[in-house]
């Protein structure tokens, strides 16, 4: 796909604005109203998706002469939460706006609007294969402590993909051994892929580097053919939605069932094979991670076009698929917390399709700060509003952006991972 194959969705946007704010039937308080970080942030119509829309429709009709530094900013500042895309779904006008978007970045990219921040990160994925550019040789440094298997040189029905974030950054260790541990006493074969683990390529498509995606995808599903694996699980929510929406839009689906660690674990506790015994006594609110939720759907690569079918009528031939974001997981991270005696879950008023991002997506956290900070508080505020002690989440990103914003700002409030309250439980 490219730019121009969204002529007809960019030219019927209603202007309508939908895309700005919660669903008025959902709304539940003016405070927490807002539905994209973006606009909500720079409160200009041109940071929404109907203004993208517009400056899209633009390029295509030839009304733009030049790209400038401030048309990149308004494209790139966005943590492509995928929100808007939801919001105009729930209103019926069926536009395709994420990937509108997408497609606009790709194509800003080509035209040499590049952002220097994440130019660095591509180089550095491009030479390390990980996108902190940290040295490949340490990413299996997380492993230290445990006997697992090494796909590399014996076959595993579940292959475990940390991500590049669990890899590289100290403090998610613990867990994700704690999680690998877990996995093995269900009595789950368990193996990861050793020295080629490398990222999955989501981050930087989403930057707009649409070729980075493509050859991470291709070496992965190798690895897993090669594995013998019949599950891939991950603990990283940017991972499971850049395996399960992101691969298919670029022609590769992968011949394993998809899991995310919350999904496995909820799993396994069903069918009696964990056992959660010791009280976790806490009320906590659950945080939905946008690519784990909304955005973690299956994607669908449609190859077709809009046809005049009536005099005055347009439609997609063949029929396009209408993803509204309800089909992602939420459940099973909220089975796994009420399965813990002692946990008190209250919702916060944005949740599942609809939560509000934690501000770390889409190239936001690496090239505009201040605005992926803002975005992270402002999910906290939610969070306490709702009496909670805590925040838990699923993604070791939104972890911690949360937890660096309030560092930064000098507040405190407990952020944990769904896997931290269940090795509690279990005593470990």
């Amino acid at each position: 796909m490219s730019l121009s194959d969204y002529h007809y969705e960019v030219s019927h946007c209603h202007r309508c604005s939908y895309c700005k704010h919660m669903p008025f039937q959902l709304m539940k308080s003016q405070r927490f109203s807002a539905g994209c970080p973006s606009v909500a942030y720079r409160n200009f119509h041109s940071y929404s998706a109907g203004g993208k829309v517009i400056l899209a429709l633009s390029i295509l009709e030839g009304r733009v002469k030049e790209y400038t530094e401030t048309m990149a900013d308004i494209v790139f500042e966005c943590t492509m939460c995928g929100a808007c895309q939801v919001k105009c779904r729930t209103y019926n006008y069926n536009l395709n706006v994420l990937e509108v978007m997408q497609e606009l970045r790709i194509h800003l990219i080509e035209n040499g609007q590049l952002i220097p921040e994440h130019l660095m990160v591509i180089e550095g994925l491009k030479r390390e294969d990980n996108v902190f550019g940290e040295p490949k040789a340490d990413r299996n440094k997380w492993l230290e402590g445990l006997n697992v298997k090494d796909i590399n040189n014996e076959k595993a029905d579940v292959l475990f993909h940390p991500g590049c974030r669990v890899c590289y950054d100290g403090e998610f260790w613990d867990n994700a051994r704690g999680a690998v541990t877990i996995l093995q006493e269900a009595g789950v074969d368990v193996g990861t892929a050793g020295k080629e683990d490398s990222c999955c390529g989501g981050r930087a498509y989403e930057m707009g580097f649409r070729g980075e995606l493509v050859n991470y995808a291709e070496a992965l599903a190798s690895r897993i053919k090669a594995s013998g694996a019949t599950k891939l699980v991950t603990p990283c929510a940017d991972c499971y939605g850049t395996f399960k929406a992101l691969f298919p839009l670029v022609g590769q689906k992968l011949d394993v069932e998809i899991l995310h660690i919350t999904e496995y674990l909820d799993r396994l506790i069903k069918e009696g094979k964990i056992k959660l015994e010791n009280e976790v006594p806490m009320k906590i609110t659950y945080h939905d991670p946008c690519k784990l939720g909304r955005k973690g759907e299956p994607g669908i690569l449609w190859e077709g076009e809009y046809k005049r079918v009536e005099p005055h009528i347009f439609a997609a031939v063949p029929e396009k698929p209408i993803k509204l974001g309800l089909n992602g997981c939420y459940d099973p991270p909220r089975d796994v917390l009420k399965a813990i005696p002692g946990v008190e879950l209250v919702e916060m008023e944005r949740n599942r399709a609809h939560s509000w991002c934690c501000g770390s997506g889409g190239g936001a956290l690496e090239a505009f700060e201040d605005f992926s900070t803002w975005t992270a508080l402002e999910r906290v505020e939610e969070a306490k509003s709702t009496g909670a002690e805590a925040m838990v989440t699923a993604c070791p990103w939104c972890e911690r952006n949360f937890r660096d914003a309030l560092e930064e700002n000098d507040q405190k409030y407990e952020v944990y991972d769904v896997v931290d309250l269940v090795r509690k439980s279990m005593g470990r």
